[in-house]
């Protein structure tokens, strides 16, 4: 079957490649949602489940970033989780408080402060790898490890393209 120029068969069906890219507005909206409330879902159980270990959302990205990197500055930390630099200011200096982190000055550059887990925060790491594999698993509880894969390779694309990597809208 040939293809006439908008993207139709000879007999006015579209081709499975073009049913792909033709999503109406209620879906976009229907999608943009779904995943919204679902990341909202996740961001609930995880904090839910780190409550016992005194974390607040947010915190245990900070953690994981400096078990991953001890003596990042606020901004690195900001930039690495996707927030801005006075949130991260705040956080930190919450989770000081707290005992999960501490803040000392650049050895060789005075102007930089870095922030450094303490053995609190580092003994949280494994509740809070701990909590992300649970909180994974009840997410994806019915699903088959090909579905999974799926998700993720969808969710991954979605992201790529919502970070200016795919096409712009």
């Amino acid at each position: 079957m040939v293809k006439k120029k908008d993207g139709k068969k000879k007999d006015g069906k579209k081709g499975k490649s073009d049913k792909k890219k033709d999503v109406d507005g209620a879906a976009s909206a229907e999608l943009a949602a779904a995943v919204t409330q679902a990341a909202r879902s996740m961001r609930t159980a995880l904090s839910r489940s780190l409550a016992e270990s005194g974390l607040y959302a947010g915190q245990d990205g900070v953690i994981l970033a400096l078990a991953e990197l001890d003596g990042l500055t606020a901004g690195q930390l900001a930039s690495r989780l996707g927030v801005k630099a006075p949130t991260m200011t705040r956080t930190i200096g919450r989770m000081e408080v707290q005992g999960f982190v501490e803040r000392r000055d650049d050895g060789e550059d005075r102007r930089l402060t870095k922030v450094f887990l303490t053995e609190r925060g580092r003994a949280t790491v494994e509740q809070i790898d701990r909590s992300i594999a649970d909180c994974s698993a009840l997410a994806v509880q019915d699903f088959s490890d090909k579905e999974i894969k799926s998700v993720l390779r969808l969710l991954k694309a979605m992201d790529d393209n919502l970070q200016g990597h795919g096409p712009v809208l």
